[in-house]
């Protein structure tokens, strides 16, 4: 999706856990290691809308988000998930993303990749997050080893 705003955009950021090990995807243009199932928020959504939508294109999982929210409803008003983390990174020289980052737990390993977005996609032990072959960066390390704790 093309940029909503001209400095920034709020992104969700899902790291998901399934069987000890978090979903992670190798993005094509950003030619690294990210997340798998997230994106730009868009204008017509909420974050949790956003997170299930990305997810679902993304990967094709159901996830169940780690979180809490209160369990009541009241007229007017929609609790939401809240993320565990924001964050914000820079995409080039002049856009940044707000990310909201969140833990979710699989339904499933089965996943589908996303071609048209990503190389690959794969499932991460904790122990592969520190395999050279990966480049993994810090940010997405500490993440996924806060996935392992709270998702895992």
């Amino acid at each position: 999706m093309p940029h909503i705003h001209k400095d920034f955009d709020f992104v969700v950021v899902p790291f998901i856990v399934y069987d000890n090990k978090v979903l992670l995807i190798h993005h094509k243009e950003l030619k690294k290691w990210l997340s798998a199932g997230g994106g730009h928020i868009e204008l017509n959504e909420d974050p949790e809308q956003a997170l299930e939508r990305e997810i679902k294109e993304e990967t094709g999982l159901d996830v169940e988000v780690v979180a809490e929210k209160p369990n009541f409803k009241v007229e007017g008003r929609k609790f939401l998930f809240p993320p565990t983390y924001l964050d914000v990174h820079p995409i080039n020289e002049t856009h940044r993303h707000i990310g909201m980052v969140y833990f979710c737990k699989a339904s499933s390993d089965d996943v589908k990749l996303a071609t048209k977005e990503h190389h690959e996609i794969k499932w991460f032990t904790e122990e592969d997050l520190e395999k050279s072959e990966y480049n993994l960066q810090e940010d997405i390390k500490f993440y996924a080893r806060e996935a392992f704790k709270r998702a895992g």
